[in-house]
């Protein structure tokens, strides 16, 4: 903004004698002490934006957190297992982990569709079943994170808005004052800098904590449809005499080779 340098300059001109700035703690604190209602309400909001959107981002830390952990130790499991039912059993240990809900979606549409045993049916219900499981745990992962974009966004206008309040004080000073000197500048040049450094402050950490989760949600969409596909595929993949254990109640036995633990095999 070219009328706020203008100010300054002003002001230093017609005032060179004054006196060294205090340390900056003191300085923080005077320019508080001389802010009026409106920077006040401004300080007030951004404050309040600044603590909603770092709760947010520890929560979502710690969730995405969890979610990988559980989602990795989930896929040892299901790739060492021999049968579903063994999967199943163990999925209310990984609740966090997107895949296993996509597990359990997919898996209570082929028990209605098979009953628990022999190679499905018809493979489009599964796929279906996996889609909106998919949708449903991403859905959960993104919730209140347009938040931290809201944030992130309108910061930097709301400071903004103390900015301009702040200039107009400064001139409103300069003309009941009658002359161009610090006392009667000061006030509002300094809402006008604490509010525009407060939005800063409060916009940046939104923005890069939003644009980082953003990534990792596509890195969960992404792990999230490769599990279904090997999934879809170790499903269609079991045998015909998957059917003949029912009689002894084991279950059907996947057949994919890469869910076998590589250690049983050798």
């Amino acid at each position: 903004m070219p009328i706020l340098p203008s100010i300054l300059i002003l002001v230093l001109q017609a005032d060179a004698t004054a006196p060294a700035a205090p340390a900056a703690s003191n300085a923080i604190v005077e320019m508080l002490s001389n802010s009026g209602p409106v920077a006040m309400a401004v300080l007030a909001l951004l404050a309040l934006a600044s603590i909603y959107s770092w709760t947010l981002i520890f929560s979502k830390m710690s969730g995405f957190k969890k979610a990988t952990q559980q989602s990795r130790r989930f896929l040892r499991v299901f790739r060492k297992a021999t049968r579903l039912q063994e999967i199943a059993a163990a999925t209310s240990e990984f609740q966090p982990s997107p895949l296993a809900a996509v597990f359990d979606e997919v898996y209570e549409a082929y028990k209605r569709q098979t009953g628990g045993y022999g190679p499905p049916r018809n493979i489009t219900p599964l796929e279906r079943a996996a889609q909106t499981a998919s949708s449903e745990a991403l859905t959960r992962m993104e919730q209140r994170l347009t938040w931290l974009a809201t944030i992130a966004s309108t910061s930097t206008f709301v400071g903004l808005f103390g900015t301009v309040m702040g200039v107009v004080d400064a001139f409103h000073g300069l003309g009941t004052a009658g002359s161009a000197t610090l006392r009667a500048v000061a006030p509002g040049i300094s809402e006008a800098l604490i509010t525009t450094a407060a939005g800063i402050f409060v916009a940046v950490p939104a923005g890069v904590a939003y644009n980082q989760f953003t990534a990792r949600l596509r890195a969960f969409a992404s792990g999230i449809d490769d599990f279904a596909r090997e999934l879809l595929n170790s499903l269609e993949e079991i045998p015909q005499r998957g059917a003949a254990a029912a009689t002894t109640g084991r279950g059907p036995e996947l057949r994919n080779p890469d869910l076998r633990n590589p250690e049983r095999e050798a």
